[in-house]
């Protein structure tokens, strides 16, 4: 059987996820009675898109969310896309312990692997304190990415959230509207 996370997003929905595929099977649970229908209480409702919110915030708390999300953005350290692999190999030389049978061979050796102008690049590392400095900032991109998503929501509901604001139509605009009778 599989264990079930919860985790709350940022209109206080609760997420359930799976462990082994954190990305898919989302569904969302709203865990409070909304109301009664003829003696009985409304049963919680699931959404399996993410995109129905019954009670959806108000505007000040979107923008006071998204105030706070640009604050974080600004306050990340430097940071760089890629990722930290390993590899390790055998030589050349047949005299080397590498060849000897059950011997893991060289390494592991660490390197950074990102994509530069449509290139996957590869670099190796100087010392152990170069590695790590590119461990933080992989893992500050992975901060910065997270918190992007999250804007981008946030400016989704602010957008959807905000009237519309009436004016009035502009001569060019009034013209453009009238169709000519003739044929």
């Amino acid at each position: 059987m599989q264990r079930v996370s919860e985790t709350k997003d940022y209109t206080g929905v609760s997420r359930s996820r799976s462990p082994a595929n954190p990305r898919t099977g989302v569904r969302l649970k709203i865990e409070e009675v909304r109301g009664f229908s003829f003696f009985c209480p409304l049963p919680s409702v699931y959404s399996t898109l993410g995109l129905e919110d019954i009670m959806p915030k108000s505007l000040p708390e979107f923008e006071n969310q998204k105030a706070s999300l640009l604050r974080k953005i600004a306050q990340l350290g430097d940071f760089r896309p890629g990722s930290i692999t390993t590899t390790s190999g055998r030589c050349g030389n047949p005299t080397c312990h590498c060849r000897q049978p059950g011997d893991a061979g060289h390494g592991p050796n660490f390197r950074l692997t990102y994509k530069a102008h449509g290139k996957t690049v590869t670099e190796s590392f100087a010392s152990l304190a170069a590695r790590r400095k590119a461990e933080q900032e992989i893992e500050e991109y992975r901060k910065w990415q997270q918190l992007s998503r999250d804007f981008v929501e946030v400016n989704n509901a602010l957008c959807r959230l905000r009237p519309t604001p009436e004016r009035e139509a502009t001569p060019q605009e009034k013209k453009r509207r009238k169709r000519s009778s003739r044929k």
